[in-house]
This record gives C-alpha cells, structure tokens and sequence, in this order.
C-alpha cells in the first residue's frame, strides 16, 4: 500500500466492490428466474426501494437479508460472491515487448508478435491478439485454415487479402472480420512492409 493511502478509504472501497458484486448476481439470478423487483419483494418481503438499492450496489445486506434472497431464488448463499471472489486476469504488454513466435502454417517472413494470452477463463473463449509483419522476403500464403474466427484491422501498407473465393483490397484504418475455417491469406502484397493486427477467438475446447 503507498504510504500516503488511507486504510479506512482502502476499506471503504473493497466493501463497495462487494456491494457491487452482490447486486449483479442478484440482479442476475432474479433475471434468470423471469421474475421482476415487484415479485421478489412480495416473496422475501423486502421492499421494492431496498431491493433496488441491493442490486445495484447502493447499501450492503445483512447475512439474514442474503439468505433470504437466497431462499426465494433457490441459489446457495455463497453464490452471491462469485463475482468478487473470482480472480479477473489481466495482460500489459509494453512498446516492443510483445512475444515473437511460430504459429501453425507460419510461412517464410511472416513475423507473428503475440500481443497477449490469457489461459482457462470464466468466458469459455479463447482470444489470441498478434501484430503480423510482412515485408520485401515474406511469401504470400492465400490458404491459411485454422478454427474460430478472426477480425484483422489494416495499421500500415497495402495487401490484397484472400477469403474463400473473395479477394479484399487492405489498406490502413480497413476491417476484416470472417470465419477463419474457410481459406484465407495475404494474396498480394502491394505496398510493404505491411502491418496488421489478427484477433482470432474461439472456444476453450478448441
């Protein structure tokens, strides 16, 4: 803790991102059972104002009020904490520290920098983010194929990209989103070097 910081204020905000937690996952399960403020008041007899203070941060509940929620929506009481309890994994990744490496299919002069990389998470995706390169010794390769999808977004340079059977003109500020199992690739390489990022996501089990 920097020494100037107060402990109470530390406190003071732990407890307001739990009250916050709280009120998301009641206000979740209470959607997820199709019921609205009105019913739920009438089930636990709460009222209507302290219920909508619950969910959404504003006043921390006793143990008996969380029980009671956690009786009228049939869910534990401790899953009332999930979403603060959970540990949120985060990457920052400096100017020029970015991991060089080979992926599957890496052709001749193709610099793939991955940007970040998150293992098993809550989401169920995968997401990997890379910088791609490509200059005067880079081979075109117009037939990569791989699951998932991938969004590129065009930084520097010119390309023709290929998907499937549709050839698409890249240049800086360009998109391309698509389903990354189809064919795909730098056909033409017009002005170099060229840079782009490539996201690609899919599912954990992938």
């Amino acid at each position: 803790m920097p020494l100037n910081q107060d402990p109470h204020r530390v406190v003071e905000a732990r407890e307001k991102v739990l009250e916050v937690a709280i009120g998301r996952e009641v206000r979740g399960f209470r959607r997820q059972k199709d019921i609205t403020v009105a019913e739920l008041s009438a089930l636990t007899g709460l009222s209507i104002g302290m219920l909508s203070k619950i969910e959404n941060g504003i006043t921390s509940p006793s143990l008996t009020t969380l029980q009671t929620l956690a009786n009228a929506l049939s869910v534990p009481l401790t899953s009332f904490f999930r979403g603060f309890e959970e540990n949120r994994d985060v990457v920052h990744v400096k100017a020029g520290e970015a991991v060089e490496m080979e992926r599957a299919g890496t052709r001749a002069g193709h610099q793939y920098n991955l940007l970040g990389h998150i293992g098993s998470n809550a989401s169920g995706v995968m997401v990997e983010p890379y910088m791609i390169t490509l200059n005067e010794q880079s081979d075109i390769f117009p037939t990569f194929q791989h699951a998932g999808i991938e969004l590129l977004y065009m930084l520097e340079g010119e390309i023709e990209y290929r998907h499937g059977d549709q050839l698409f003109l890249m240049q800086p500020g360009d998109s391309l989103f698509f389903d990354a199992d189809a064919p795909h690739g730098p056909e033409k390489l017009n002005v170099l070097p060229a840079r782009y990022l490539s996201i690609i996501s899919y599912p954990q089990s992938s």
